[in-house]
């Protein structure tokens, strides 16, 4: 199963992906492990090659892959997930990150909103479920993992096969 875990900068896929790996799950980040690089128009664009080779190469049973980019339409995800948060929320959570540098300036910020009003409904109406991304991480990871149909104890006997 290949599980999408999408949405706007801030709203907290690089944590949830951390989340998942602590928890014994197989899971990238786009932006964290080399799966993305700036376009010819400044834009960060995913390696279609990469993640395609990751997708179909991997012997995960569940696999998540976190990021947002318009590549994602070339691919077929089992589970789409739109993770969302309100605008003051990913303003704060841009501003108070440490990790990345994305979302810094006024224009990515703006960018990043702009794209939270024009993009994230498209993203909802094509999702397999929406989660609010201002609940605590546990409960968000709970709710990816009860949508994926897996478990920790699930993983961790495919892990003894």
């Amino acid at each position: 199963m290949r599980v999408l875990i999408t949405g706007m900068s801030g709203t907290g896929k690089s944590a949830v992906v951390k989340e998942l790996r602590r928890r014994g799950h197989t899971a990238y980040d786009a932006d964290d492990d080399g799966y993305s690089e700036p376009g010819v128009d400044g834009a960060w664009r995913w390696r279609v090659d990469a993640v395609a080779d990751l997708l179909d190469t991997s012997d995960a049973g569940v696999l998540f892959f976190a990021g947002c980019s318009e590549e994602q339409a070339v691919f077929t995800w089992d589970r789409t997930i739109v993770l969302t948060a309100p605008e003051p929320v990913i303003v704060r959570r841009l501003r108070d990150r440490t990790g990345n540098p994305f979302g810094k300036s006024d224009r990515e910020r703006q960018k990043i909103l702009g794209d939270l009003r024009d993009v994230e409904p498209r993203l909802r109406r094509s999702a397999t479920a929406v989660i609010d991304a201002t609940q605590p991480l546990a409960t968000v990871v709970a709710e990816i993992l009860a949508i994926s149909g897996t478990s920790f104890d699930d993983q961790r006997q495919e892990g003894r096969r």
